[in-house]
């Protein structure tokens, strides 16, 4: 645990990040819907771009340095928008971008480290723990960031972040140990298109992305799902599913490792029981479906994450760690901006409770081809 601490710390730092300062955007830069969009899309825009790429430079030259430079630079980005002042949108978007790519860099490293630093039979339990704490991050951002935004507006939002990522950075320089790059046999893009299009890959990153899916659509239309119920009551349901998804992956992942869950059974599973409750809100009105449906949402993401990480890692050799895991990273994050859309368009034909039925349907095609 001492050395997985900081790497723990290091996926809260990226949720934090991106969640802390988006909640506010609109608020703070007063800017056009399509300005807004744009400002929400440049962080995950930059990781789903280089993600794969720093993932294979920490194959490379190893994850840690990857690590630490990615934290530092985090920093950077943070406090050149300090030092910037009230720039407005203009400076929000440069940092938000500086903070992306830096995210990019220190995310795949630190799942690569997860899974070097423990044995096989422990992978399931170390990514259940780094799933919990990124879930956290994901969970108190938009709490934590407004309340910094409200004491001391953005500068104090982004000085805070760049404190907590370099104190990050130092904890992961005297805790996580080196990880030298290992040997790696030449290849080459067809090579590595056959290891992409391999079932070891593919079906964990499937389950992943439709896990994060659930959970997106779940953060931003569970709300619209019971609005009539009033702001308190549709934030309750956020966080029992922030929660159930939280406290279920290190649990999951102790399962696993001890033999009681398998990896393809439990994903499949997952994803049923997240299905199941968006067919429960898609079908019965009322908060109490809504927050009996949020529940399962949580638990069943929460039951996909650490597994699918664990399961990747399980078919990766470890000196392409790195490239897997950011590669893995890309389609959770294509999940995250896929979800929503694919419920708005179909929201827009058939209602809400088509869409959520929608995205249901989905998710149990996905765990039929998780299962087999």
């Amino acid at each position: 645990m001492r050395s997985l601490s900081p790497l723990y710390a290091a996926g809260f730092v990226t949720a934090f990040g991106a969640h802390g300062i988006a909640a506010g955007l609109g608020g703070y830069t007063h800017a056009s819907l399509l300005t807004l969009g744009l400002l929400l899309a440049v962080y995950d825009g930059a990781e789903v771009v280089l993600k794969p790429v720093f993932g294979s430079l920490a194959d490379r030259v190893g994850p840690r340095p990857v690590l630490l430079g990615g934290l530092v630079a985090f920093a950077l980005a943070s406090a050149a928008f300090v030092v910037a002042g009230e720039a407005g949108a203009g400076a929000v978007a440069v940092a938000r971008l500086g903070q992306g790519a830096a995210a990019a860099a220190f995310s795949p490293a630190a799942g690569a480290l997860v899974a070097r630093l423990t044995p096989a039979e422990g992978h399931g339990r170390a990514f259940g723990g780094y799933g919990a704490w990124k879930g956290l991050g994901y969970t108190l951002g938009p709490l934590l960031g407004g309340v910094l935004t409200a004491v001391g507006g953005y500068p104090l939002l982004f000085a805070v972040l760049a404190g907590l990522a370099l104190a990050v950075a130092g904890w992961a320089l005297l805790a996580v140990p080196a990880a030298p790059p290992l040997p790696r046999a030449r290849q080459t893009l067809l090579d590595l298109a056959r290891r992409l299009a391999h079932p070891g890959f593919l079906r964990p990153t499937a389950a992943l992305a439709a896990a994060t899916a659930a959970l997106a659509v779940g953060v931003g239309f569970l709300p619209v799902h019971t609005a009539a119920a009033g702001p308190v009551a549709t934030g309750i349901a956020v966080s029992a599913l922030a929660a159930a998804a939280a406290l279920v992956q290190p649990w999951a992942g102790r399962a696993r490792d001890a033999g009681r869950l398998r990896d393809g059974a439990g994903m499949a599973a997952g994803l049923l029981l997240a299905a199941a409750g968006y067919g429960v809100a898609g079908l019965l009105p009322g908060l109490a479906a809504t927050l009996v449906a949020a529940v399962a949402i949580g638990a069943g993401a929460g039951l996909v994450t650490p597994l699918g990480f664990a399961a990747l890692a399980a078919a990766t050799p470890p000196e392409r760690l790195g490239q897997t895991m950011g590669s893995a990273e890309v389609g959770r994050e294509l999940g995250d901006a896929g979800g929503p859309l694919l419920v708005g368009g179909i929201a827009v034909v058939v209602g809400l409770s088509g869409g959520l039925l929608g995205l249901a349907a989905l998710l149990a095609l996905t765990a039929a081809a998780t299962r087999r």
